[in-house]
């Protein structure tokens, strides 16, 4: 998918595709690049997700922009959204977990932690993901901290799945910044889990942020 996604948004950047041009079917896809019908839809919904095109029920995918945008939007929030909600609710929803957690709630964050270790189907791993994060705003036994995670969990996972699609160490990344968050929850220091989860959401908006600006283009320059 990265490949195919790496083909695309170099057609559109260079021109080949315009603004305003529809991309070739999913179909003529398929059989140009030679992959499956299914990393052709992924590399598309990861061409939307960067705000390069758009997708039109019947008539296809058309091109809006030759540069991925600065805030792509994952589902009803921006990028920027995202960031800036979670690090108003997630960092110190870690540090009330750290004072308040039970047993059972630690329990739970290193069941969930476990089975993303384990976890070798992406799409599953994503949804872990997304309980885990739910798991440590409710540990804060703050019932706000929960639905707010709640409510942006679709964009979270959306977000997620498209960083560990396009860097195969993410995953890894994150499962070692989960585990420092676990621990320092477990602790029950607030400063040490807001510092914890402080770092990862920085990780993910450096990620993403890689994403944006491109490193394949890097990579090439620099060789």
């Amino acid at each position: 998918m990265e490949l195919v996604l790496a083909e695309l948004r170099s057609e559109i950047e260079s021109g080949t595709f315009p603004v305003g041009t529809r991309l070739p079917s999913e179909a003529t896809l398929v059989r140009d690049l030679g992959v499956s019908r299914p990393v052709v839809r992924e590399a598309l919904r990861a061409l939307q997700a960067l705000g390069m095109t758009e997708s039109h029920t019947g008539r296809g995918t058309f091109v809006i922009s030759e540069r991925a945008a600065d805030n792509p939007t994952f589902g009803s929030y921006s990028a920027r959204d995202l960031v800036e909600a979670r690090r108003h609710v997630e960092v110190p929803a870690a540090g009330y977990a750290a004072a308040r957690h039970s047993g059972d709630d630690l329990d739970e964050m290193r069941s969930l932690l476990e089975r993303m270790e384990r976890e070798e189907d992406g799409a599953v791993w994503v949804a872990l993901d997304s309980l885990f994060h739910i798991a440590i705003a409710r540990a804060s036994a703050n019932p706000v901290f929960g639905k707010v995670i709640e409510e942006i969990r679709e964009a979270l996972a959306t977000q997620s799945a498209l960083l560990n699609k396009l860097d195969e160490r993410r995953r890894t990344a994150s499962d070692a910044e989960h585990r420092l968050i676990v621990d320092a929850i477990a602790s029950g220091s607030s400063e040490t889990a807001e510092a914890a989860m402080r770092a990862h959401l920085e990780h993910v908006d450096g990620a993403l942020g890689d994403i944006v600006r491109d490193p394949t283009t890097d990579r090439n320059t620099d060789r």
